[in-house]
């Protein structure tokens, strides 16, 4: 994954990622027009598909909805790089495919607008504007599978497929 790092403050949470408002859509590239519009309205116009979101601490705190990470995948968005997450927001990011990380240390050296690189299997964020790497814990291998598949849904698919 590569893309520009755009940078968010402490306590994200589901609100400011999917408002309220629009949770009554259920066509995701609808949905993914209003990412994150309550925390910068110009957001979704800013990014790029493949762009990475770093944020401060308990991002995606408040409710349990799917919404959040699902209309970031869909915007877009390859990756969240943030100090720490809500704990809900953690699961339903890896039941919908979109890959996070934990690092406070890279978090606090990343720029707006630097380019980043994450190598997921390595644990890998590469700062490419800085010339720096962080380490991480990569995903197990059974996580790492799901998000491969783009999601819970997908991975179950593919292994009842296989089992036959």
């Amino acid at each position: 994954m590569k893309g520009m790092a755009w940078k968010f403050d402490n306590n994200i949470n589901t609100d400011l990622i999917i408002p309220a408002r629009y949770l009554n859509v259920s066509d995701m590239s609808e949905l993914a027009k209003h990412c994150m519009e309550d925390a910068d309205p110009n957001f979704i116009h800013k990014i790029k598909a493949g762009d990475i979101v770093t944020a401060g601490y308990n991002f995606g705190c408040g409710s349990s909805r799917e919404h959040a990470p699902s209309c970031m995948k869909a915007a877009g968005i390859s990756c969240v790089i943030a100090k720490s997450f809500a704990r809900i927001f953690y699961r339903n990011a890896i039941n919908v495919g979109l890959p996070i990380l934990e690092s406070p240390e890279a978090v606090e050296s990343i720029n707006e607008g630097d380019t980043l690189e994450v190598i997921l299997e390595r644990g890998e964020i590469h700062n490419l504007t800085q010339k720096t790497i962080y380490t991480v814990s990569p995903f197990p291998p059974f996580l790492q599978s799901i998000i491969n598949c783009g999601g819970l849904v997908p991975y179950i698919r593919k292994k009842v497929k296989e089992d036959g």
